[in-house]
């Protein structure tokens, strides 16, 4: 057994969360990386911004490092809602360039604290750095199974890769027959 870096880990499977993510844009129209897909509005470009603001709370408000240019609706300093969309304005570039850049500073958070380290959730509790990593990974992980689903949807592009290599072999025909079985299963129940 190899003896790691808990807080090594913890960074590789935030990070793998933060890129699964992306992908899900790649190769996407503008229409289609913002259309709404679920009856709550649920869209690609918006699971990025979301998760830009809770990068933005977790490991820059909490540990007293602010970032920039993110208003928190958490805070109450953004209307409900405000980061679950983007607006016409805001271009894919910056949406995501922004999400990039709270990637970095909370990677300088992670990097420069140990995971004991207490932060203050404005509004809210204390939290040690640790919880803040295992709270966006699990935050970060429950949204890419959203754009996984969203992308899904829009052009049948599934898994956690591009290439796929976490899926079950199988081509459109053998999804097909297998989506086909599980429905008259659902019926028959």
């Amino acid at each position: 057994m190899t003896v790691t870096d808990p807080k090594h880990d913890l960074r590789v499977y935030l990070q793998d969360a933060r890129d699964a993510l992306l992908w899900k844009l790649e190769g996407l129209s503008e229409y289609d990386v913002r259309r709404p897909l679920t009856p709550t509005g649920t869209n690609l470009l918006g699971l990025v911004k979301h998760l830009t603001g809770a990068e933005a709370l977790y490991f820059g408000a909490t540990y007293g490092r602010p970032f920039d240019g993110t208003p928190l609706w958490i805070t109450g300093d953004a209307e409900p809602n405000a980061d679950l969309w983007a607006r016409p304005e805001e271009s894919r570039e910056d949406v995501v360039g922004r999400y990039r850049a709270a990637w970095a500073h909370s990677d300088e958070t992670i990097a420069s604290l140990p995971l004991d380290a207490v932060g203050h959730i404005p509004g809210g509790g204390e939290v040690t750095l640790h919880h803040s990593l295992t709270h966006m990974i699990a935050e970060t992980q429950r949204h890419a199974g959203h754009a996984d689903i969203v992308r899904e949807l829009i052009d049948g592009a599934a898994g956690q890769r591009p290439n796929g290599t976490n899926m079950a072999p199988g081509d459109g025909a053998a999804w097909a027959r297998h989506r086909e079985r599980a429905e008259r299963a659902a019926k028959e129940a």
